[in-house]
């Protein structure tokens, strides 16, 4: 276990409530513009229900907002708290009191930057928090594997941050058990047993996960080995080179001393003697061997078995006096080779509990974990990009079972999570929602709605640096959409087209390529009218573009929403000690960036 250090301060429920209060009045208002889909964006003339202003002046407004907040970072509350007490913040007027339209889009920018999860002073930075963790203990560091060979830049960025963060947490318990819900590929499972030696459950539900991610440690730790042998080799090479260095030395010693017993002449007595133009080996060779095992990070205690299980053999090609005197370096050479073997014996049998295990379940919030894990103890509980209800249910599982005693949850696809108000007439069994899960929402009956969660998922960061929307494709299917309802009768089509707008070379391919998909005669739309369909709302597109920057800004106001209540949740448990948000990855390389961490208290 670490060394006793206190965790950063984090808000309490009622502040936490206080910011809730405030946010739920702002997206109040501007819900309807997330929750509007672009593929009814002109069969229901959305712009002219909601935005009482040009795509071009919107377009332009938030086109400077993104260039000032890109080149003013730190500017973290651009607007006037008018009672902080109450999480009400004085803004401008943003919609119109009798149209709802949008009447202002500078205020409505100003407040969407406001209330995200940045500015609102909700976030734990996740250096203070691994300061923290570690405590006095030295800053484990591991061998700088190159990850984006078996896996891709971003899935590499995400799961070292994420294991390094985990690997803290792990030590401060002194807790070796990992379980990785949802855990797809295996790629963090079979790094944090590999890198860090955790003993890792990785559990998904798709039985092909499980058998790909079987294959795919398998091959690792194959990189893994042939990566730790070359390693070795090095350590090896060193150790052989001082050893002949040393051998050398003693002929020219002996030489030396033979000749000037046989000549003692003043001529043989200025030569130069050898320890004066070779080093001194008994001092030499330990600082370069410790020289060379530093840069290759074996002093790592968890990883020394990992990476160098034969370091040790290192001494055997040594003489004794070479080293500096221990216990074990008195040993006869013979006897020291046993010793080796019953400490390679000891740490094969150390390795044995460094595993990973890719198991398949499928988890909700009742799950009994013993049912699934037959050897569970004190264990953490992770998830890195669990999908929809099963991020939630990660943090319901800890609350519920003592032998987890710290969470850490990365979620995402929020439009998959299910909502208890979403459908408020319609009978359900269904007890435990996604969303909401803490008291303070479920007594306001909040909700999103899925189109809405659908655009949390929107890339704000991304959008800001250039990578911009699927203006023309959004485009496309919105105009199909009109063409279907006028042509086909159809007002309502749960069908879904697909990835059809890449595989098609001009809108005309695109509509009959769709009708086809959707099973609806072509033949009877001549390509006079497909194209003057396309004609029609071509100047219209920026209404389209503009809309849907409007959804982007607005989109990390609806994920702080979300992760706020999982975080009161937390923080409305008794044995909850310390819970908070922790921007874990650059947002740009993995916008989903926001780990929900909780931990028990230790005993």
């Amino acid at each position: 276990m670490a060394a006793s250090c206190s965790l950063p301060v984090t808000p309490d429920l009622s502040t936490l409530h206080v910011k809730l209060q405030g946010l739920l009045q702002f997206l109040g208002e501007a819900l309807p513009i997330s929750n509007a889909h672009t593929v009814d964006f002109y069969t229901e003339s959305v712009w002219e229900k909601l935005v009482d202003l040009s795509p071009e002046t919107v377009l332009e407004v938030l086109k400077r907002s993104m260039e000032e907040a890109e080149a003013r970072p730190s500017d973290a509350r651009p607007l006037v708290e008018a009672g902080k007490e109450s999480g009400i913040t004085d803004f401008p007027k943003i919609f119109c009191e009798t149209s709802q339209k949008l009447v202002s889009v500078e205020a409505f920018a100003l407040a969407a930057k406001y209330y995200s999860i940045q500015n609102l002073g909700i976030c734990i930075p996740f250096e203070q928090l691994f300061i923290a963790l570690q405590g006095n203990q030295k800053q484990k560091t591991g061998e700088n594997v190159k990850l984006d060979e078996f896996m891709n830049l971003k899935k590499s960025h995400e799961v070292q941050a994420m294991s390094e963060l985990i690997c803290s947490i792990a030590d401060y318990y002194g807790i070796k058990q990992i379980i990785d819900l949802g855990s797809g590929k295996g790629y963090l499972s079979s790094y944090l047993s590999l890198k860090y030696g955790l003993k890792v459950y990785g559990i998904d539900s798709s039985n092909t996960n499980t058998h790909g991610a079987q294959e795919r440690n398998r091959k690792l730790k194959k990189h893994w080995s042939v990566y730790h042998t070359r390693s070795k080799l090095d350590v090896n090479e060193l150790a052989l080179k001082m050893a002949k260095e040393k051998k050398m030395k003693d002929q020219i010693k002996n030489k030396g001393h033979i000749e000037g017993v046989c000549n003692n002449s003043p001529a043989n007595q200025d030569m130069m003697s050898a320890s004066e133009f070779l080093p001194d080996f008994s001092s030499s060779v330990v600082s370069h061997i410790r020289k060379q095992m530093e840069n290759l990070h074996v002093y790592s205690h968890r990883e020394e078995n990992l990476c160098f299980e034969n370091a040790f053999s290192l001494i055997d090609l040594l003489p004794i006096h070479a080293i500096e005197p221990t216990s074990s370096s008195q040993i006869p050479k013979r006897k020291m080779s046993e010793a080796n073997k019953e400490r390679r014996k000891k740490t094969s049998k150390s390795n044995e509990t460094c595993v990973y295990s890719p198991l398949t379940s499928f988890i909700t919030a009742d799950s009994e974990l013993r049912d699934i894990i037959k050897d569970l103890e004190d264990c953490l509980m992770v998830g890195l990009h669990t999908c929809g209800d099963l991020a939630p249910n990660t943090l319901r599982i800890f609350s519920s079972n003592s032998e987890i005693k710290g969470v850490c949850s990365v979620g995402c696809c929020y439009h998959l999570l299910s909502e208890e108000f979403e459908n408020a007439h319609k009978e359900c069994t269904q007890e435990k929602w996604g969303f909401p899960m803490c008291h303070y929402l479920k007594e306001e009956k909040w909700c999103c709605g899925r189109n809405a969660r659908m655009s949390a998922c929107l890339a704000l960061e991304r959008v800001a640096v250039g990578q911009g929307l699927p203006t023309e494709s959004l485009f496309y299917r919105a105009v199909l959409q009109d063409i279907i309802k006028d042509c086909y009768g159809i007002t309502k089509c749960d069908q879904h087209v697909g990835k059809i707008y890449s595989k098609s070379s001009s809108f005309l391919d695109y509509v009959r390529k769709s009708l086809r998909k959707l099973g609806l005669d072509e033949s009877k739309l001549p390509e006079k009218i497909i194209m003057d369909y396309y004609e029609k709302y071509k100047p219209r597109m920026n209404e389209l573009e503009a809309f849907n920057m409007l959804k982007v800004v607005l989109a990390p106001c609806i994920e702080t929403l979300i992760l706020l209540d999982r975080l009161c949740y937390l923080k409305e448990q008794e044995d909850t000690a310390w819970s908070a948000l922790v921007k874990l990855f650059d947002p740009v390389k993995s916008p989903r960036c926001y780990a929900v961490i909780a931990l028990k208290q230790q005993h």
